[in-house]
């Protein structure tokens, strides 16, 4: 080599942070320096991956531009760093094996769905992996769900006990092949296997299980499905009695179920479809995406007793692909669990926990280390919005807008997940569940440690939900005994303080929180909130006036208990009678959930007993209970199956009205209803010791004058919605003149609400405010747990 041509070699050692591991990035940088005739090597480590190549510099400068704008589609650059130096006579280019570094971690990439190239495999009838269910490469399959540690290796995945075929290794040692490092790599003569068994354990004799499941599926069985995350509980979705026995079975009487079909052509066909809900459902992702459920579809109206959207998602697993063309109809897809349960994840635990759901379960080898739900989506404004987030989406951090210390969140009672900081990441666990058993508190407890050890995270700091009964609460007690510095966090302010971290914002916002409960530092259920907050403080600036819950408990799963003391509070007793005769008269029309007319002399005589004397009727200024209330008034829900089912069904009974003729885009169909029927009912604002407080009366007694009047539900309820959307546009106008402060964060439960958030969203920035709704984390309480993180940071 001539002296000048050594001058004009350049060495450049590089760092790159991020979803880097496990996503085909190792392979793409051995091509690329191939591409460029460059020398070196590359190799994983517990904190990044790090490279290290010589060459020409222009090649070098190529082969930098080309590192981030060409990466793997599944690859997540956050960060490089490039230091040179003299070039030291590297002969080749090399993937080294990966080095452990203690204290180090590194993100991890979430399970993803099944990649046009392994699937155009899976169903060629010449390929080797011809119809074999675990088929996967560097773009796509398991990762979080097997992941017991880093660097991310076979040896550190459930995949160690299967030792790798000639062939399958000659893939993996290959830099050039998709397969290359892919951890899971496996095909059907070294990899795991499928086997059927009945519930009593007793293996089907059969040399195709996946089509002998099939078969059952079609005969209107139950089929419990080993998946990613946990169990599946499949069945027929078009056949009533399927459904209902699994509904019995499962104890979820009307919560709705998601179905899964072949393709989005299938989806078609059960859904009007936006080209954004399109992009969604077929999204690497796949999660359930929430959609205008056609009339003419064949999915049983039992899948979603009495709404207008239906949860449907795409095969993610070359198990599923395999099944949804065998059985050629949509599939009922829930979670394998009674209801309130953690998902059923390993063999023996499905068959002793669901073997009184399930007729038969279709089960594998291959172990799930993590248990994961399936993600659930909406698309609103052209944004995709979570419902629920896991499978596809955790274990990936939130960004944070500043450097955060090493923080757990402990998250809600209802809806839970985790929340760890670290740098400037916020690592929102999976949807946990509601936290009401032992299993849900044991599942939280070992995927806490999960992420401790993964990312490396041990918290200085604990904080949780004012409400000491929570279990979480308890939880973050518990570890406080030990001298952690223990930090409460009112409910809604984490609301407000979540949206604002999942938007970046670091400055004061007017925060608007609705839902259901939340503990106020008053003492009493906070859930009509209006806040000015920043990450350090919070201020309540307005909030619905308190109203009575007799029965407490009791009043949420039975509205009508809601919507008589808000009667008998606001109107009186000869009100309430007024409206039960009206209910009476119209007994016929009404749904068969219990109405206020229904409702014995004896239960009212104990509610105005428990309102009188103040006995078990915490007072709360909760949206989430007037939204119950109007409905059991109305007589669309008097008591409730699952949470929020009341206000969900009021909502329906909107759209219902709003949309005659349904158009094929959920955006135009929204924009339809929030058109038409603009008509809201009054209210008063009044002011209290510089708090202002929403008074319901007139509202109430116009709502049961209409009714009186022989106005259709469907009315009333547009007009309801119309007025809570004013009602938040005109506080947050008035809290705006007070404080300057034009931008609003809208959070809490009640903001599921379609109808209301467009409306809303819609008047607000009609006014000149600039909203911030949540993205990357749910609205609900999932997303509680990052609010509590972060403010607990600034504590």
């Amino acid at each position: 080599m001539s002296k000048a041509t050594r001058q004009s070699l350049k060495l450049a050692h590089i760092s790159v942070r991020g979803i880097v591991q496990g996503v085909g990035f190792r392979p793409f940088v051995y091509a690329l320096a191939v591409e460029h005739n460059l020398k070196g090597w590359v190799y994983n480590t517990s904190e990044d991956v790090k490279i290290e190549v010589e060459g020409e510099a222009e090649a070098l400068r190529q082969f930098e531009l080309k590192l981030q704008k060409k990466a793997p589609p599944l690859a997540h650059i956050e960060n490089i760093t490039i230091e040179y130096y003299p070039p030291c006579g590297y002969k080749n280019f090399e993937i080294r094996h990966s080095q452990a570094q203690k204290g180090k971690y590194q993100l991890i990439s979430p399970d993803i769905a099944t990649c046009p190239a392994c699937l155009s495999e899976l169903l060629n009838p010449k390929d080797r992996r011809y119809r074999y269910p675990f088929t996967n490469c560097t773009n796509c399959g398991p990762r979080f769900t097997i992941i017991e540690a880093m660097p991310y290796d076979r040896s550190k995945t459930t995949m160690r006990h299967f030792q790798m075929c000639p062939q399958c290794q000659a893939e993996y040692n290959n830099p050039l092949d998709r397969r290359f490092h892919a951890q899971p790599n496996a095909c059907p003569k070294c990899g795991p296997q499928v086997e059927l068994v009945d519930n009593q354990s007793n293996l089907i004799t059969n040399s195709n299980p996946i089509a002998a499941a099939s078969q059952f599926l079609k005969e209107g069985k139950i089929v419990a499905i080993k998946g990613l995350g946990g169990f599946l509980l499949a069945c027929d979705s078009t056949i009533d009695t399927a459904v209902k026995t699994l509904r019995q079975r499962k104890k979820r009487p009307s919560k709705p179920f998601a179905i899964m079909v072949s393709d989005i052509g299938e989806a078609k066909r059960h859904c009007y479809i936006s080209s954004e809900e399109e992009k969604l459902l077929t999204s690497p992702q796949s999660p359930i995406v929430l959609m205008r459920w056609r009339k003419n579809s064949s999915a049983s109206r039992e899948v979603a007793p009495n709404l207008q959207f239906l949860g449907v998602m795409l095969p993610y697993t070359p198990l599923h692909h395999i099944l949804l063309r065998d059985t050629g109809l949509p599939l009922v897809m829930t979670s394998g669990n009674l209801s309130e349960e953690p998902i059923a994840r390993d063999n023996d635990e499905s068959l002793r926990r669901l073997s009184g759901i399930a007729d038969y379960f279709l089960i594998h080898n291959r172990d799930i280390y993590s248990r994961y739900d399936d993600s659930v989506a909406i698309v609103e404004r052209g944004t995709s919005q979570l419902i629920r987030r896991a499978r596809s989406y955790a274990p990936y951090p939130i960004h944070l807008p500043f450097n955060a210390r090493q923080v757990l969140g402990c998250g809600a009672e209802e809806k839970n997940t985790f929340c760890l900081t670290k740098d400037n990441y916020a690592f929102v666990s999976q949807h946990i569940g509601d936290m009401e058993n032992m299993e849900t508190v044991q599942h939280f407890d070992s995927t806490i440690s999960l992420y401790k050890r993964l990312f490396h995270i041990e918290p200085e700091i604990i904080a949780h939900d004012l409400h000491p009964d929570y279990l979480a609460t308890r939880y973050a007690q518990e570890l406080g005994k030990s001298g952690i510095k223990l930090i409460p966090v009112q409910h809604h302010y984490a609301h407000i303080v979540s949206c604002m971290a999942d938007n970046g914002l670091d400055s004061p916002v007017i925060g608007v929180a609705l839902d259901g409960t939340g503990l106020g530092v008053d003492g009493n259920i906070w859930g009509g909130e209006f806040l000015v907050a920043d990450y350090r403080n919070f201020r309540r600036v307005g909030h619905l006036e308190y109203l009575p819950l007799p029965g407490g408990d009791a009043a949420i799963k039975r509205p009508y208990r809601t919507a008589i003391a808000y009667i008998l509070t606001l109107l009186g007793e000869n009100t309430l009678n007024a409206v039960i005769a009206t209910l009476n008269e119209v007994k016929g029309k009404q749904s068969q959930s219990a109405s206020i007319g229904q409702v014995s002399e004896v239960e009212i005589e104990v509610i105005k007993r428990q309102i009188e004397r103040k006995i078990n009727s915490p007072l709360t200024s909760s949206m989430g209970r007037l939204f119950d209330a109007i409905s059991a008034l109305l007589g669309i829900r008097g008591e409730i199956d699952y949470e929020g089912q009341a206000a969900v069904e009021l909502e329906m009974a909107a759209f219902s009205s709003a949309i005659a003729k349904p158009v094929p885009s959920g955006a135009r169909e929204l924009d339809e209803a929030l058109r038409q029927a603009q008509k809201s009912y009054p209210y008063r604002i009044v002011e209290d010791k510089g708090v202002r407080i929403v008074r319901l009366q007139d509202l109430l007694s116009t709502v049961i004058e209409d009714l009186q009047q022989g106005t259709s539900k469907g009315r009333i309820s547009v007009k309801f919605h119309n007025t809570v959307a004013r009602m938040v546009s005109e506080m947050c106008r008035l809290i705006a003149d007070e404080t300057g402060i034009n931008h609003v964060a809208l959070s809490g439960g009640v903001f599921q609400n379609r109808l209301l958030l467009r409306k809303t969203v819609s008047l607000l920035e009609s006014s000149g405010f600039q909203v911030f709704t949540h993205r990357q984390v749910p609205c609900n309480d999932g997303g509680i747990s990052l609010g509590q993180a972060v403010i607990a940071n600034f504590m």
